[in-house]
C-alpha cells in the first residue's frame, strides 16, 4: 500500500484523534495507535547542538 506523509499541527492531530475516538474501537484502534507512534517520535526533544566554539 503506497503511503503519504502529512505536514499537520499538533492541534490537528489531535482534532483527527478525537474525531477517531467517536468511532467504533475495533475500527480505528491500530490507526490510532500508529499516529500516536509517530507524533511520538517526531515530538521527543532532540539534543541541542554541540557549541563548537569554545
Amino acid at each position: 500500500m503506497k503511503e503519504l506523509e502529512l505536514k499537520l499541527s499538533v492541534d490537528e492531530v489531535n482534532q483527527i484523534l478525537e474525531g477517531l475516538g467517536n468511532l467504533p474501537f475495533k475500527q480505528v484502534f491500530a490507526l490510532i495507535n500508529k499516529i500516536q507512534n509517530q507524533a511520538e517520535a517526531q515530538l521527543q526533544e532532540a539534543p541541542p547542538p554541540a557549541d563548537d566554539s569554545k
